[in-house]
């Protein structure tokens, strides 16, 4: 059994193939962990503080995947492996910098 169905749809039509072998995840997930990844790493070489601005940025940094996923959902449009994954990059920066701002919060109030 494949741990990767727990984690994303892998619809093939919504997903990028290397030599007819599908990825893993689809194109936003791919997106998304390709984000979290450039993050962490980035990160690690040039931390900063977390405060309210950062925040913001995260929850903006989030809205386009948001705005894709969601009109993609509901029918208005057919979005583009390319879009979904440039969505998925910028809201996978998003989130990781969320959670490190609710990490960071919960470590520092305890």
């Amino acid at each position: 059994m494949e741990l990767t169905k727990y984690l994303c749809h892998r619809i093939p039509e919504r997903s990028f193939f290397i030599k007819n072998h599908q990825f893993p995840v689809c194109s936003r997930c791919t997106g998304f962990y390709t984000g979290l990844v450039i993050y962490l790493v980035v990160n690690y070489f040039y931390p900063h503080d977390y405060n309210l601005n950062i925040l913001m940025l995260s929850v903006i940094l989030m809205i386009p995947t948001s705005i894709d996923g969601l009109t993609q959902y509901l029918g208005s449009r057919e979005s583009t492996n390319t879009l979904r994954f440039a969505t998925g990059l910028i809201g996978g920066i998003g989130l990781i910098i969320f959670l490190k701002i609710i990490i960071w919060g919960v470590l520092n109030v305890l």
